[in-house]
Order: C-alpha cells, then structure tokens, then sequence
C-alpha cells in the first residue's frame, strides 16, 4: 500500500509516522509514504495557493489548480495507467457531510486498493472543482470539524495499515477479528492504591477458555 498525501503541512506527518508499528511497517516496506505539496504548484513567487472565497465569508479557501496538479503528480507517480488507475486507485476528500469512515471501510481499502490520495483540506477548505476533476471518496471520520486533513488521513492510515498482513506481525493482533474485550489486565494479580485493593476478574484467572470467551464477549457488548 501507498499513501500519497496532499497537505500544506508535511511535517505534521513526522512524529506519528517516525513511531512504533508504522515506523516498522515503513521500514519493512510494508506500506510506503509520499508527500506533495500545493504550494509547489502555485503560479506566484510568494508560493500562495489561497484565496478569499466567492460570495463572501470569514477565511480563506485553497485554490483548485494547486490541488489537482498536485493529485496529477500522484497518479503518475503511481505508474498506472487506464482503467488500473480506477480500480488500484482512490483518492480521499475529507468532509463532515461524507461517509463515515468505520473498520470495513479500512478492510475495503486494504483490500481493493494499491494507492491511497489522502487530500487534505485547511482554513476554510479546498476549492470543490476538484471533486468535479476526479471521483472521490468523500469521507467524515468523525461527527466534529477538525483545522485540516492530516489528522484524519493519519487515523485512516493507521486503520487501513493494519488490516495488510504482515503489519502488526501477529495478525491475530487485531481484535475486531478475534474475541476480545475493550478492558484488559496483567500482573500483578492484585495492587493496592490509596489502602483499595484492584484485583484481576477471577474469571480471567480460571483457565476455562469457554467462560473468558464468554465474560470478553459480554463485557464487550456492556451486558
């Protein structure tokens, strides 16, 4: 899997990427990153690729041109060509109004595409003609709004990684594919805090794999 990643902000990619199981997976080339900047496509000295919007409003909005050329970079970078570039290809325009990114979205991706064009919007967003030059995905991670793209393209990145086998190391890591619960616990058995005792459920304790099963699944679903 590539990520190609339309932002103004770069390095706000480096911590997150530069740490743990990413950092890994990059390392492995088990998923590869790559950045374009709009600015770089700007037609101007000063590298401005924003605007006031039409109509009137607070803010600034990012003109298209920049966008797509940058999109255009991607897509070729990708080497494909014709109908490879539907099938293998998706690009992601982050919206509120847009689906609401989920698990099965993150299995899709990994599953049907090789390259994933995370457009990531800023100020008061990115000019619309660039959903009329290409077909997008339009994607909400969340019922908020958030400053700019990159967050969310890091949460879809993080998602979608580990659905792609070799990622994690133990694919039996992921828990929506297994039977597990959003409260775990390890040693030691029992600690003392403030003169309480915080003891481990004795169900977890038991060795009876069928009534673990049954208190993760319950425990689970807040039955």
């Amino acid at each position: 899997m590539i990520y190609h990643l339309i932002t103004l902000f770069p390095g706000a990619f480096d911590s997150y990427l530069g740490e743990s199981i990413l950092k890994r997976a990059i390392e492995d080339k088990k998923i590869k990153v790559r950045f374009y900047n709009p600015r770089d496509f700007a037609d101007n000295a000063y590298k401005r690729i924003d605007q006031k919007p039409y109509a009137g409003g607070p803010g600034m909005v990012i003109q298209a041109l920049p966008v797509i050329e940058a999109i255009e970079k991607a897509i070729k970078s990708t080497k494909l060509k014709g109908v490879s570039v539907k099938k293998k290809i998706q690009i992601v325009w982050f919206t509120p109004s847009g689906r609401q990114f989920d698990t099965s979205i993150a299995k899709e991706y990994a599953q049907k595409f090789e390259h994933v064009i995370f457009v990531c919007g800023r100020y008061e967003g990115i000019d619309a003609r660039v959903k009329d030059a290409y077909s997008v995905d339009e994607i909400s991670v969340g019922p908020y709004v958030l400053t700019g793209g990159e967050l969310p393209a890091m949460l879809m990145i993080d998602s979608i990684s580990r659905q792609i086998k070799g990622v994690l190391g133990d694919i039996d890591s992921l828990e929506e594919s297994r039977v597990s619960s959003p409260d775990v616990y390890t040693r030691p058995e029992v600690f003392v805090f403030k003169k309480k005792k915080y003891k481990v459920p004795t169900v977890l304790l038991s060795g009876n794999h069928k009534l673990i099963d049954e208190w993760k699944l319950s425990n689970k679903t807040g039955k």
